[in-house]
């Protein structure tokens, strides 16, 4: 199990997330399942195998009439508009944060390869977006290392119970951090978590409420932080 930041409601094992929203609301122009995935460009059977599992979850959200001297059609309930907004909330409330909020790290430039430069940081390697350096300093052998900052977006962060964290291998998170919940600020929909990962800074990661509390979240629990090495920036020290 993992809390990542992507927006996401849960109910049990189904996660109602950005393409069900778009669903629904296409649903709700088009008044019809069948236009509905044509506008978007899905399959009916796709689109209607979709609705049926968020259904058996969430309860009613679509009510289908057949026939008749209106030619039938699909509108919304009340449950699907309130999940809806609720949804919205939730990205609105994500976006807000993640705009400002980001982790910096200090480090030095061990490897490049490439637009990537593996940094030595007090809380492990990370690999990151590195802009190139000027090629006289690269391959003098009498260069100070190369000292940059690393930061990392809240939003980037996917946080695991570590005895569900993935292998490395095992997906583009590549860079991973052990480290123990140090502060939780829960909000409506989003909380916003510190992690200590024995660094000058605490890492910074979004999840949602659902996720803290799937996950058992709380003050000194441990986790493993992941994320990838294209959401990661180094840049010179200044």
């Amino acid at each position: 199990m993992d809390a990542g930041f992507e927006a996401h409601l849960r109910a049990g094992e189904v996660e109602f997330d950005a393409s069900d929203a778009a669903l629904l609301r296409a649903v709700d122009d088009e008044e019809s399942l069948n236009r509905a995935a044509d506008a978007l460009g899905r399959s009916y059977s796709r689109a209607h195998k979709r609705l049926t599992a968020l259904e058996d979850a969430l309860g009613p959200l679509v009510v289908r009439q057949r026939g008749g001297s209106g030619g039938g059609g699909s509108r919304l309930t009340d449950e699907a508009r309130d999940l809806l907004a609720r949804f919205e909330r939730l990205r609105a409330e994500f976006t807000g944060t993640a705009e400002v909020e980001e982790t910096v790290f200090d480090g030095e430039v061990v490897a490049r390869d490439g637009e990537l430069a593996t940094v030595e940081t007090p809380a492990g390697r990370v690999r990151a977006l590195a802009p190139p350096v000027e090629s006289e300093v690269e391959e003098s052998p009498d260069a100070d290392p190369e000292t940059v900052q690393v930061a990392v977006r809240a939003d980037a962060v996917t946080l695991h119970a570590p005895d569900d964290a993935p292998a490395a291998a095992a997906t583009s998170a590549r860079n991973r951090f052990s480290g123990t919940v140090a502060a939780i600020d829960a909000g409506e929909e989003v909380a916003r978590l510190l992690v200590d990962v024995d660094a000058d800074a605490t890492l910074a990661a979004l999840v949602t409420m659902s996720s803290v509390e799937k996950l058992g979240l709380d003050e000194e629990s441990a986790v493993v932080a992941s994320f990838k090495a294209t959401a990661t920036r180094a840049s010179p020290r200044e």
